[in-house]
């Protein structure tokens, strides 16, 4: 491929995620929207039931959308197609039942501004592997995304804690960390995006189905959402959009870029988050008949989540190269 094909295959990658990002900003209040109707619909169940609720439908349905786009060549798929499928299904999963369950307990934009985390991670980490030590601009970065997130999450200083949903929004940029270098492997360069995104799909609609079942109130429960069709859409939106829309896209075109480059593109996913949840919120609410109030452009917002979007911009001032392809990638 000559320099003027790659420049463009480049552009519309980058192009390609921040749509991506765009959907998965929509995610947040869709969740917390969907989170609050279902707990509005059955009291009596808790937040990890709900959390599998939410997920169950999404996943579900886009494995069925996505094997009928690639009907016809289901029968070959290929080992590392399926084993790059199961990792990213299973790291996906745990990373989205943390983020989803903390989204329960904390404001969308928070919880989107939190997920970045792994911005800073991917470098260090890729750092660390080439064992090499990471230039300043890291060590600064992740000064920086430190003091964002205790801004944001309004950190007391006289215990040190978190509160739950912030802890699990950081738990699960851990394991999102680990999909992401999943899809920046070597060894799968050749796999097919619609097919590893099937697998990925029925993994994950498998783990939240069990989590479902295992934490609902009385089986009753499983089908109570189901008779709101404001929750349904909720779902429908979710589905289309967030999930085979966005995670398409993702395992399509990641792969054409570095994941520190990746990093840098999956923070629009925080400001895209922060502009819905000013005027979403409370058309959801009204629709549905819960409560569910508009955020605001807090001090807190705006310093703790300007500091950690300057921490990821300054990370990408001297970007970490991609290690050379080994046999164990």
């Amino acid at each position: 491929m000559n320099t003027a094909a790659k420049s463009s295959q480049h552009v519309r990658a980058l192009a390609a995620l921040l749509l991506a990002n765009l959907f998965w900003g929509l995610s947040f209040p869709l969740i917390k929207a969907a989170g609050a109707l279902q707990a509005h619909l059955s009291p009596a169940a808790d937040s990890w039931f709900v959390t599998a609720c939410t997920l169950v439908p999404r996943f579900a349905l886009g494995a069925v959308i996505v094997a009928v786009l690639c009907r016809g060549s289901i029968r070959t798929l290929s080992r590392l197609e399926l084993q790059q499928g199961v990792a990213l299904g299973l790291f996906a999963l745990v990373g989205m039942i943390f983020q989803n369950d903390g989204l329960h307990y904390t404001s969308a934009s928070t919880s989107a501004f939190l997920t970045q985390l792994y911005a800073i991670l991917i470098p260090v980490w890729l750092a660390l592997r080439a064992r090499r030590s990471p230039p300043w601009t890291v060590w600064v970065s992740c000064a920086l995304v430190l003091g964002g997130v205790a801004v944001l999450a309004e950190l007391d200083f006289s215990d040190l804690r978190l509160g739950r949903g912030e802890l699990e929004t950081l738990v699960s940029s851990v394991f999102f960390m680990g999909q992401i270098l999943q899809l920046d492997r070597p060894a799968y360069a050749q796999n097919r995006a619609l097919h590893v995104t099937l697998v990925m799909f029925v993994v994950e609609a498998v783990g939240a189905g069990v989590m479902a079942w295992n934490t609902a109130p009385t089986p009753g429960d499983l089908l109570v959402p189901w008779t709101s069709i404001p929750w349904i859409t909720f779902m429908l939106a979710l589905t289309l959009f967030c999930t085979v829309g966005a995670y398409v896209l993702m395992n399509t075109w990641q792969p054409k870029i570095t994941a520190t480059e990746a990093g840098l593109i999956y923070c629009f996913e925080p400001v895209f988050t922060s502009v819905m949840a000013l005027f979403l919120p409370a058309w959801f609410a009204a629709w549905g008949g819960f409560l569910y109030a508009n955020e605001t452009l807090t001090k807190s917002l705006l310093i703790g989540g300007g500091l950690i979007t300057a921490a990821n911009i300054l990370i990408q001032l001297k970007p970490l190269s991609r290690p050379p392809p080994s046999g164990s990638s």
